[in-house]
């Protein structure tokens, strides 16, 4: 992976997930930066990312986050609070001249050109330190929020939709923090959202 001179990079974590935010990270690292282990987050160990997350503070040149909560998710959809998360870490950077997005779909920020990157986490180093601060980040966020709602276990499954999660969701009903428009969660309840 290099840096290709792309100047900010952007990705989110938590899209597939039933509860919790959708988190986006930007960063822009110093052009000769150089990590062998930094790749895709979802590639890495926990044990990994934690690892890389203080380098990758320390030495980018700006990093910001931001999280889009579920109601919000519930109102505009995954997709665009996804491309909403990413734009609000891309706005409290204080110098972008250009965005290297992963995935294949984005609207444009502004005046500042950007580059759409299929698996761009693993073919651009700052767009991987995207997505590990992103999901870092989230699943810190998943952890705490954990503590209120013991039952559904997020601080295993940071929100994703496993077989125990779903079943606690079907004991319990959905918690505040349940994206209620995921067809997971209505069909599972028998509800229109």
């Amino acid at each position: 992976m290099t840096n290709n001179k792309l100047e900010c990079g952007t990705d989110e974590a938590g899209r597939g997930c039933l509860a919790g935010p959708v988190t986006a990270a930007a960063v822009i690292l110093p052009k000769k930066f150089k990590n062998k282990w930094l790749d895709d987050s979802k590639k890495l160990s926990q044990k990994k990312r934690e690892f890389l997350r203080p380098i990758i503070e320390k030495d980018a040149l700006e990093f910001r986050l931001s999280h889009v909560h579920s109601s919000e998710i519930d109102k505009i959809n995954i997709l665009n609070a996804s491309i909403l998360a990413m734009h609000q870490a891309i706005e409290k950077l204080e110098n972008v001249t250009f965005i290297a997005v992963d995935g294949n779909r984005f609207k444009p920020f502004g005046k500042v050109p950007h580059e759409t990157v299929i698996k761009g986490d693993g073919k651009y180093l700052n767009i991987a330190a995207a997505s590990i601060l992103a999901k870092t980040y989230r699943d810190d966020y998943m952890i705490q929020i954990h503590e209120e709602f013991p039952m559904y276990n997020w601080k295993q499954n940071k929100g994703y939709p496993t077989k125990e999660h779903r079943e606690a969701i079907k004991k319990y009903g959905p918690s505040k923090y349940h994206r209620k428009s995921f067809k997971l969660i209505s069909n599972q309840l028998n509800f229109e959202f």
